[in-house]
Order: C-alpha cells, then structure tokens, then sequence
C-alpha cells in the first residue's frame, strides 16, 4: 500500500497527462481573460462562505475538478480589469520556470543545493547594480519578498554604521531611523522587529503631494540627537504605496552623506523604473543609495515573491548574518558570494533567479523599460480622464501607475462622501466586473486604481467611471 501510494505520487506518467492537462486549462483562462471573453476580474465569495466550500471540497469534491475550481476561485490578475493591488500578472513563461524551481526544489541555502540558480542570482544582481548606477563594488541577492528585504537592508544599516556591535551584543542606547510618514507599513514593522520602538522610528512629514519633506530633515536629525538618539539610517520611499509618490532622491541622499547615515531605497515597486528611459527621473538619486529594494512581483512581470536587494559595496551582503554553521557553511578568503545562506534571512529559499534570467534572456532588458513605461503612462492617462469628469477629484497628480480618486457628488458632507466611496468599493467587489482597492490620505476616503495589467486601456478607466457613478446613484443619501 506504501510503495503503491508513493509510486503514484512520484510517477512521470501521471505527471505528464495531469500537466498537459493543466497548461491547456491555464491557457484558456489567459486567453479568457487577457481578451475579455469573461467580464469579471474577480470571483468575490464572502471569507466563511470561501472556508465552507473548500472544508466541503476536501471531503466530497471531484479530484478532476480540484485545479479548475482553484483557478476559477480567485482574482483574475490577467484581466484588463484587475486594476487593484501591486501584483503583475505574471509573464506566462515564468510559470514555466516556476515550474522548474518547484520540481527540482533546490533549496540554496549553499551553492550545493543551487548551483545553476546561485550563479545565475549573481548574473542578474550584477544586472541589476549596474542599472542603479552602482559601481563593480556592487553586489545583490535575491530574497523573499519586500519586507523581508527592507529589514535585511535595516540590519545591515545598523551592522554598518554603529560602532557597537549589536547583533552580537545587543543594544543599551537609543538608535532610530528615518522615514516618511507615508512610507510603507513594513518599514514600521521591520524597525519593531529590531527592538527599535517608537521611538526609533522617526518619522518625518509629507508634503501637500505626500511625499517626504525633506525641508525639515535637519530639524528631526538634530531633534534626535538632542533627546540622545542616534540615528543610524534614512528611507526614501520609491514610491510610497499608498499614492505612489516618489520621495527626493538626490536631496535624501545628500543628507545621508551630511551626516554619515546609511541611505536605503525602498523601491519595491518602483525600483523598476531604473529601466525605463521615460521615467528614471523619478529616480533621481538612487545611485547615492546604500542599499535598494526591488520587487519582481511587483513592476517586472514576475511571480510572488521575487525580490532584489542591492548593495552599494558588496561586502556588505556577507555581513549582516555572519554567524557559524560550520556543517553547512565554511570560511573563504575570497569572496563568498555563491552560499546564499550567508546572505539572506533565510536559508532555504525557491530558485527564483530563473523567473529574472529567463525574461532577460528571452526579452531583454528592452521588456522591462515597455512594461514600467507603458503602466505609468496609463497612469497619467487615467489621471487626465477623471479630470475631466465634473463628478470625481483626484488625491494627487500621479507619479507612476498608482491613482487615488474619489466620486464627489454635489451636496454631500465629508463624512458622506467618504461613506459613499467606501460603499461603491464594496459594490465594486461585489459584482466582480472591476477590482480596485481603497485607501484613506488624510482622513479622505479614497478609491486606489494601481495599473498592472499591460492591456488595460482608457476605455477600460471610461467603463470603470460609469460603473461607479451607476452604483453611486442607487445608493440613498439616509445609507452614508
């Protein structure tokens, strides 16, 4: 029974017809929704009614319907009208590269069990440095997701510019970075994690168009070291997420030097932008940077979770977790740059240099520059339509593919029109049709279109208006 079970797991044959199979499904539904042969973005289920269904499918559902019913269950990221959260539809091809890195399960904790993936990491971090406008000095790895990447870049700060050593011996005195206060929520969480506090967390305003105001950058530094902090790190914000906003670069960076902090770009999302021709202004300054977070997952057709982290002098990247695992890892000479485990947070992590190598290799760098253009110029597209529509404002002036709006009917007070918004969202939701999210600047309620779908088109943004200005006229005033 034993030996027959996992004969059946492992076979080849097996694994060819349910994989054939599969990719015939999975291109129907690309060709279903990338030419809008289905209206949906979504398949909105409630969260207990989503739970019931696969408690029920566990026991009695049919096995043969198991990946429709997941792909069927879900948020279509492939549809024009997937419109919502940073993630891109993925490149089809690297499905197939997942594919590769979920059969052969190299775990790359050290060059043994990853070597195809290890040197490919390092052709494509080296890419990636020269993009920026870093020197040969420049090394990178790739990591698991955003968050994770930002609290490696922290630690590394920290490592780098106190003298005490603190992951060794721990902290006695008061340290902090800096960071907007529309900088992502990681970057909070990644400075608790650290044992930072409030405190520790020194946040400096925004401006009018949400992004940091560097004006006052010397006032919260020496602010700080009045009160005996020492600030060790600054974060500019490429862009924030909330409003895709792009801090200043080259004046944050100039600070940094000033004063001898540790300078790290969250670019998570917008990090992309190093190669588009069209828009690497709004990066302007990252080359001063330490350190830079970008997502693949994010701007770069990639799937979750694929993420860069790049420093400005690679030595740092062998630094921050130094520690001994004399069964795994041993001590070189020379520069130990192919043992992933002695980089990252983690240890074992997927082979998702290959989703990275293949789009270059197929594409080249040329795929990114038209994706990241195209979107953030679809960005500015749908800023200028609703401009133009007497009913709706926008939050700000877009600076990338991410736009904040609002419907604004004549005659409602604040907290109705934040109602009124917060209702058509959730109307939205539940038909299906679009998916958008939402946000909340300043105590506005706000609906946030992110453009990830590169198919998506001004008459897309022209339906989706309609769509909400119909909601927003069955809702009775006495419902906000």
């Amino acid at each position: 029974m034993i030996k027959s079970i996992l004969e059946s797991v492992y076979s080849p044959e097996i694994f060819k017809e349910m994989g054939h199979r599969l990719v015939d499904d999975l291109t129907k539904h690309l060709d279903d929704k990338i030419n809008e042969k289905t209206n949906n973005a979504i398949h909105w289920n409630e969260p207990d009614d989503e739970l019931h269904f696969w408690q029920e499918f566990l026991k009695n559902g049919n096995t043969e319907e198991l990946f429709k019913e997941i792909t069927k269950r879900t948020t279509y990221v492939h549809h024009p009208h997937y419109i919502g959260h940073q993630v891109s539809p993925a490149a089809p091809i690297t499905a197939l590269t997942g594919m590769i890195s979920s059969l052969l399960n190299n775990g790359m904790a050290v060059y043994e069990m990853g070597m195809a993936p290890s040197a490919i990491e390092r052709v494509v971090t080296d890419v990636l440095c020269k993009k920026i406008g870093y020197s040969l000095k420049a090394k990178g790895f790739l990591t698991s997701g955003g968050t994770l990447a930002n609290l490696t870049a922290l630690l590394t700060a920290r490592r780098s510019v106190l003298k005490q050593d603190v992951w060794n011996n721990g902290n006695d005195m008061p340290i902090a970075i800096m960071v907007s206060e529309e900088a992502h929520y990681c970057v909070d969480r990644a400075a608790k994690i650290m044992g930072l506090g409030e405190k520790g967390i020194i946040k400096v305003p925004a401006t009018a168009n949400f992004q940091m105001d560097t004006s006052v950058l010397e006032k919260k530094y020496q602010e700080a070291k009045a009160k005996g902090i020492e600030v060790f790190a600054i974060i500019g914000s490429a862009p924030c997420t909330a409003t895709g906003m792009f801090d200043g670069l080259d004046e944050i960076g100039d600070f940094a030097k000033k004063h001898k902090l540790w300078f790290h770009v969250d670019g998570a999302h917008g990090g992309a932008g190093i190669f588009s021709k069209k828009y690497r202004h709004t990066l302007k300054g990252i080359e001063k940077s330490d350190s830079v977070v970008i997502d693949g997952h994010k701007m770069m057709m990639m799937p979750t979770i694929t993420t860069a982290l790049l420093y400005k002098n690679g030595k740092h990247t062998n630094a921050t977790f130094s520690q001994k695992a004399d069964y795994l890892l041993t001590e070189s000479e020379h520069e130990d740059w192919f043992n992933s485990g002695k980089k990252t947070f983690e240890c074992t992590k997927t082979m998702m240099s290959i989703h990275w190598y293949t789009l270059l290799k197929m594409y080249g760098e040329q795929v990114f520059d038209a994706y990241v253009t195209h979107l953030y110029d679809m960005g500015k597209s749908f800023a200028t339509i609703i401009a133009n529509e007497p009913n709706f404002e926008l939050a700000v002036e877009p600076m990338s593919n991410i736009v904040c709006f609002r419907i604004v009917p004549f005659g409602l007070e604040p907290k109705q029109l934040n109602r009124l918004n917060e209702m058509v969202r959730r109307k939205l939701l539940e038909d299906g049709e679009f998916y958008i999210v939402q946000t909340k600047l300043r105590g506005i309620h706000y609906l946030r279109v992110t453009v990830m779908n590169p198919f998506t088109t001004e008459k897309h943004f022209k339906k989706l208006l309609k769509k909400i200005m119909k909601f927003a006229g069955k809702l009775k005033p006495y419902n906000f």
